[in-house]
Order: C-alpha cells, then structure tokens, then sequence
C-alpha cells in the first residue's frame, strides 16, 4: 500500500494556528486524501479553490455550537451553525460535528432538552442537503462548552435530537460495557477518532501515537468494522508528546500504524 489507508484523516487541529497554505503542505506530505478540519478552515474564501482540481473528500468539519454556552441566543446559534451546514453541503463534506454548548446552571435534562430544540432546524437542514450531523463524546474537562462525557449519553442525546454521533475514542475506552454502548452507537456514528493514551499521563491533553499507549485500538476498530461502519476514521493528535515529537512527524507515524490496522483489519 503507498500512502495512508484511504479511510484515514488527520484533524486539522493537529496543526492548529497554521495557515492554509501550510496546512496543504501537510496534507500533501502525508498523502492523505480526506480531510478533517474546522468551520473556522471551511468558512475561509479559499478553501473551496484548494478542493478544486485536488483529489481531496472533506470527511469532517468541527463546529462549537451556541458560542460554547446553551445560554446564549437560539436564532444566532441556529445562525452561524446553518452557515457551516451550507458552507460543508457546498463542497460536499459528509459530516459536521459538535460540542453542544455548555449547560451552565441547567440540569442535564433540562439542558439536553434546550439544546434539542436549539438545533432542530439545523439538523432538519443538514438532512436535506445530505450532511450527516454529529455530536460527539469528549471529557467533562470540556463541561464549560459541552453536554455529554459518555458515549452513552452522547447516545442517549443523539438520540433524543434524532443526530448522528462522532465516537472520540480517547474518551470513552475506559468506560464499562464499552462493547454493548458501541452496539447501540453504531447505527448512528459518523465518524471514528483514535488517539492513544500512555498510563499515568497527566499533561493534558495527553493525547499519544496510536500503538504508543494502552487504549485497545485496534480490538475497537474491529468491532466497528464487524457492526457495519463505513466511514472514515481520523486522528486528533494534540498535547505535550505529539509536541515533542514533532506535529507532521507524529501525524506520518499514526498514519503509518492505523493504516496497517486497518489494512490487517480488512477496512
């Protein structure tokens, strides 16, 4: 195989603060032919003039829904997320992703319910223009701008606000029955992300290589593969030992070792 598995992305956020213009260097270093990037990248007037005449497929595109808090005015969340939806269907990106806002003094219920009813035009807009649109599981660390720190209440909200769901592996290895909640994801996931994790690693984000740590990567790649998932698999690879090693050396590494994976696998 020349060049990384063609199910693979890197996430912008990887290389964050770097221009387009180097961002496309990367790109073209690692070889990569889907693209994982943020609404900020989506929304710049060049972006769709990169795309053109490159054999580039944005897989995902990350948006901070409400400003980062549930507080804020509903016709400006729905606003500037139905701009990213549009922006994404205009040069055909397949998913974009969220964290919900934060619930500041709001119950989770009461929150999950606000929410819900913030995004539904959005999520009724994405489904005409044929984008998938996702929320994803992330650490309670990130409770200031977002809702769920499970995957199986990232489920439980997907599911109440009729979403697809982006499965951040990073932050739900650890949990129990991890098998059965993937069970019940999987109809609805959108998008995998891996990272791995070294044990005793305290300096957030503390994010590693996949193949350096301890999560069970490949053990759950493979249940995705065997439950039917079809979509692309990313890496956000962000924190002290990615620093150290070098963002693109790092990224070429976790390139070389998922895609291998997934080969073995038979993705």
């Amino acid at each position: 195989m020349t060049g990384p598995h063609p199910r693979l992305s890197v996430h912008n956020v990887t290389f964050q603060g770097e221009s387009l213009a180097e961002l496309e260097a990367h790109w073209a270093a690692l070889g990569v032919s889907r693209l994982s990037i943020l609404d900020s990248q989506l929304l710049e007037p060049r972006f769709p003039m990169l795309l053109h005449g490159n054999a580039y497929a944005v897989e995902a595109v990350y948006h901070l829904f409400a400003g980062g808090t549930l507080s804020s005015d509903p016709d400006a969340a729905r606003g500037a997320l139905s701009t990213v939806i549009a922006a994404a269907a205009a040069v055909g990106a397949r998913t974009v992703y969220l964290l919900t806002g934060g619930r500041g003094n709001l119950t989770w219920a009461q929150a999950a319910e606000r929410f819900c009813a913030m995004v539904a035009p959005c999520a009724a807009q994405a489904k005409e223009a044929g984008v998938a649109l996702a929320i994803e599981n992330a650490s309670s660390l990130y409770a200031d701008i977002h809702l769920v720190h499970t995957l199986r209440d990232t489920v439980t909200l997907a599911e109440m606000g009729e979403l697809s769901v982006c499965i951040d592996v990073f932050h739900c290895w650890a949990e129990g029955d991890l098998e059965t909640t993937m069970r019940r994801a999987l109809p609805r996931t959108a998008l995998i992300q891996l990272s791995d994790y070294v044990l005793g690693d305290r300096a957030l984000p503390a994010r590693a290589v996949p193949g350096d740590g301890t999560i069970p990567i490949e053990a759950f790649v493979a249940q995705a593969l065997a439950g039917g998932y079809c979509h692309g698999f990313d890496l956000e690879l962000i924190g002290p030992r990615i620093d150290r090693e070098g963002h693109l050396e790092a990224a070429q590494r976790a390139c070389d070792v998922v895609s291998a994976m997934l080969e073995r696998l038979g993705a």
